[in-house]
């Protein structure tokens, strides 16, 4: 009887170790990304660190990394304000962003600070067997009213933690750093070269030494910085302190990891910096001065006439101003691809505290620059569309890289954090990824559209890698069906929300993408989200196609598909018949309002002397929510079964969604539908004392694409709604197009979202991220 006992104990113990490792064991079954490192070499060398405002690395787990600083010595502060290296809104940059960039070859960025322009350019060329040359050209030209503007430029190589390698600094005429020399293990022997080929230079000086982290470029260089005097002059300028390498535990010199030159001169004047593999051995001429004009030249041109071929702009009649803010908004979407490495850090309810997810590679655009330079999942479903149209076989391995990120449970973290960077840009509170918790499955957005417009291209050059993805498709969409259903038969319940709050008039819904959009006002399991219920109906779709697309039975997934889409029981789950709108389902009450908290009783107040009052306000609920649809809510979420095509185009409830579509009181703006409806009781309020509204009135342009996108089907396909389905196509495309450009215009930017009233840009910018879908309005490809 004791053996039985300890053989249970035993069982259970191995039981629950298996289940605390689940969160962090990979996906068992073949990886979808075939095409790393050099496997594909035409995209080993990139743009890949979105977060700063230009350089370029390979995609290896450790890399050779460069890299531009620049600073006003007028400007610069004992603080380091004034200096630039990461992409900041905090910096106010007049401007920034890729004008040009294919996503494999070559770039052209503008940067507008103050009274200079700074105009980066990069060509890469194929050769040897280390991924070839490239060469970088940086131009600073003044406002007319700023020539002479001084200003240091500081250009740097550095190799990431755990490269096995080393790089040196190459000094000439006066100790003067011409550039840089180097081996590692993924690229061999090479040389970076620097040369001033315009202006006149008034300083160089140059720093080597051993930095902490790349997360830290920026304080080692403001460390080593010094005050020197010209010889000959009084005049005073702030440069690099040389050689400075820190001791080992031993006593040695540490070898150097980063190496910075700079730069200091009037503007006009340009810089070019040249890499130069060790491998391409039967190297003509260099990729420098006239050649590399020539290269540059010939790369423009074929970009534009390939944009031309792909969005047909001209052809529709827009101006040459306008296409050239396509061009940017595209270029800086495909041009802030990154590509990461690292480990995230996850959590299930059976492991006590977070734990490492598995170290691995990341290849993926991001949402901004400055504020959200790192991977999220829901977001890359949406740029995958613009990708897609463009270059499918970079959509693909973006998608790959992801889809590899699976665990054995069929989940995909929401964020992946990767790295030293990346994780130094994440409030603390949004690092750790919860198993539970879902977001929506955009991929399969990129995969109906990959099906509609690249199906012969997929069939011809990527069902292998369809192939290795369809089991990890099959195991998301089981995941979603396991971890987010709801109570009854049909219906779906985002996970993650706070039941407990006493801080939130109404608990975000990270998960569904939509964060502080109003749900239920008390959490509960009786719950049901319209949203995901449609997200779930859409993927079964778009899954049963590509298993017919791979001669697989498809019959679970349409049998899926036509009970999730049968709009008797989608209107008996979620049509209010009260308000004649989609609505969720849940405990609710609309009387939940912030106030500040009742003062203590008066014989407490004597024992709380010594501490401050609370002043924060609290959620206090002055009624008793009871299970009803949350049907005083009409927004976004309300537009699903239309958005995703699941409403049927004979149905009543199309007719009626397209009236309140087109209802000023309700979504309607010159600017594009707003998120939350203005007669909905929370309609543009805090969420807590500091949370301003997000997702509860400003125009979202992904949501605002998928409405455009979904008119466009029911005004080409028979019913009785067909016309007023193209009125609301053609207006509401138009009202996003001329807004997006009149800001961007008015302020040199696309943004995170736009005002509804004005129409002004909101949020985080650069945002062009699923911003950048105006392209595809533009364009009219859906």
């Amino acid at each position: 009887m004791i053996s039985l006992v300890f053989i249970a104990i035993a069982v259970w113990f191995g039981f629950k170790g298996y289940l605390e490792t689940r969160v962090n064991t990979p996906y068992d079954g073949k990886k979808v990304c075939i095409a790393l490192s050099l496997d594909a070499p035409d995209r080993y060398w990139g743009t890949y660190r979105p977060g700063v405002y230009f350089g370029l690395k390979t995609r290896d787990s450790q890399s050779l990394v460069t890299g531009l600083m620049w600073y006003f010595p007028r400007m610069l502060r004992y603080d380091g304000s004034g200096f630039r290296h990461w992409c900041e809104q905090g910096d106010k940059l007049d401007r920034y962003a890729w004008l040009e960039h294919d996503g494999r070859t070559f770039g052209v960025q503008e940067i507008v600070d103050n009274s200079v322009s700074i105009r980066t350019t990069f060509v890469k060329r194929p050769g040897g067997y280390e991924g070839g040359d490239w060469t970088a050209r940086i131009a600073v030209s003044p406002a007319k009213e700023h020539k002479g503007e001084e200003i240091s430029l500081l250009f740097y190589t550095a190799i990431e933690e755990g490269t096995k390698g080393w790089i040196k600094a190459n000094l000439g005429d006066y100790s003067r750093l011409t550039g840089t020399e180097g081996n590692t293990q993924g690229l061999g022997s090479f040389v970076v070269n620097l040369n001033l080929i315009n202006g006149t230079v008034e300083e160089h000086s140059f720093l080597a030494t051993a930095a902490p982290g790349l997360h830290v470029l920026k304080e080692t260089v403001l460390q080593n910085l010094r005050v020197a005097t010209q010889k000959g002059s009084a005049e005073k300028r702030v440069v690099l302190a040389g050689e400075q390498l820190p001791l080992s535990p031993e006593g040695n010199k540490k070898d150097p990891n980063f190496i910075v030159s700079q730069v200091t001169g009037r503007a006009p004047f340009e810089l070019e910096v040249s890499y130069e593999s060790g491998s391409f051995s039967n190297r003509i001429d260099k990729l420098t001065g006239k050649n590399y004009d020539e290269a540059l030249e010939k790369q423009r041109l074929l970009f534009s006439e390939r944009f031309e071929s792909v969005f047909k702009l001209k052809s529709k009649g827009y101006t040459d101003d306008e296409v050239a803010f396509a061009k940017m908004a595209f270029s800086n979407l495909i041009g802030s691809v990154g590509y990461f490495y690292g480990s995230s850090q996850v959590q299930s309810s059976y492991t006590e505290s977070p734990v490492p997810y598995w170290k691995a590679p990341l290849y993926t655009a991001v949402p901004s620059r400055s504020f959200f330079p790192r991977g999220f999942l829901w977001d890359e479903g949406f740029h995958g569309l613009l990708i897609a149209a463009w270059d499918m076989e970079i959509e693909l391995d973006i998608m790959s890289h992801w889809f590899d990120l699976m665990n054995v449970e069929g989940w995909i973290p929401r964020e992946m954090i990767l790295g030293q960077e990346a994780l130094a840009k994440v409030p603390e509170e949004f690092v750790t990824q919860i198993n539970t918790n879902a977001n929506p499955p955009t991929f399969f957005l990129t995969l109906d559209f990959m099906l509609q417009h690249k199906e012969q291209e997929l069939l011809r050059h990527h069902l292998p890698l369809l192939d290795r993805l369809y089991p990890r498709l099959q195991a998301w969409f089981s995941w979603f069906n396991v971890t987010q259903v709801g109570d009854l038969p049909g219906t779906y319940r985002w996970r993650g929300r706070d039941g407990t709050t006493s801080r939130e008039l109404n608990p975000k819904t990270l998960t569904s993408g939509l964060d502080d959009y109003p749900r239920a006002s008390h959490p509960s399991v009786a719950e049901r989200h319209v949203d995901l219920r449609c997200w779930i109906a859409y993927a079964a779709r778009v899954l049963a196609r590509i298993t017919e697309t791979l001669s697989y039975s498809s019959t679970k997934y349409h049998e899926t598909f036509q009970y999730l889409s049968d709009n008797n029981l989608l209107n008996k789950l979620h049509w209010s018949p009260n308000t004649q709108w989609y609505s969720d389902y849940g405990l609710h009450t609309d009387r939940v309002v912030l106030r500040k908290p009742a003062p203590p009783p008066p014989h407490k107040q004597q024992q709380q002397r010594s501490q401050p009052p609370s002043v924060e306000l609290v959620r206090v609920v002055l009624e008793d929510p009871s299970l009803r649809f949350v049907d005083t809510t009409f927004g976004y979420v309300s537009l699903f079964p239309f958005i995703l095509q699941i409403v049927e185009p004979d149905s009543p409830q199309l007719g009626k969604i397209l009236q309140d579509l087109r209802d000023p009181d309700l979504l309607w703006t010159k600017q594009g539908l707003r998120s939350l409806a203005k007669t909905s009781p929370i309609y543009m309020k805090y969420n807590t004392e500091h949370d301003a509204p997000y997702w509860r009135g400003p125009v979202w342009i992904n949501l605002n694409y998928l409405t455009v996108r979904a008119a466009h089907y029911y005004s080409n396909i028979d019913g009785p709604y067909r016309q007023n389905a193209r009125k609301i196509y053609e207006e509401l495309r138009k009202n996003l197009i001329q807004n997006i450009i009149k800001q961007y215009r008015k302020t040199g930017y696309l943004w995170e979202n736009y005002d509804s009233a004005e129409g002004q840009g909101k949020g985080s910018h650069p945002f062009t991220g699923w911003t950048s879908l105006v392209v595809l309005l533009m364009a009219e490809i859906y």
